[in-house]
C-alpha cells in the first residue's frame, strides 16, 4: 500500500512535472528567468522528494522542495536575466562609439588632405 502510495506522487509529480514544462514552451523561446525557475524547482522537487522520503513523506517533500527550488531559481534567473540585459545595453553603445569615432577619423582625414 505503502508503495503504491509512492509510485502514485511520484507518477502524479512527473505528469505534472511534464505539463508545466509543455506550457512553458509554447509560447516561445525560454527566457533566463524561467530557465532558473524550471531547473530551481526541478532540482528542489528532486531533493525534497529524497528527504521527504527518508521521513515517509516524498510527495509533500517533493512539492515543497519544488516550490523553494522554483522561487530561489527565479530569483537566480531574474539577476542573471538583468546581467545580460546590462551586457546588451554596454554593448549597443561601444558599437555607437565605435561608429562615432570612425567617423570622426574620416572627418579629420577629410580635413587633413583639405589643408594641403
Amino acid at each position: 500500500m505503502k508503495m503504491t502510495k509512492n509510485l502514485m506522487a511520484t507518477g502524479s509529480i512527473l505528469l505534472l512535472s511534464g505539463t508545466l514544462l509543455a506550457a512553458g514552451c509554447a509560447g516561445g523561446s525560454l527566457t533566463t528567468r524561467e530557465k532558473g525557475a524550471g531547473i530551481g524547482a526541478l532540482g528542489g522537487a528532486a531533493a525534497g522528494g529524497l528527504i521527504g522520503s527518508a521521513v515517509g513523506r516524498p510527495g509533500a517533500g517533493a512539492a515543497i522542495g519544488g516550490g523553494l527550488g522554483l522561487g530561489a531559481g527565479a530569483l537566480i534567473g531574474d539577476q542573471i536575466q538583468g546581467q545580460e540585459y546590462e551586457n546588451f545595453r554596454q554593448d549597443q553603445q561601444i558599437q555607437r562609439n565605435q561608429y562615432q569615432i570612425e567617423r570622426n577619423r574620416q572627418s579629420i582625414d577629410q580635413l587633413r588632405r583639405s589643408e594641403y
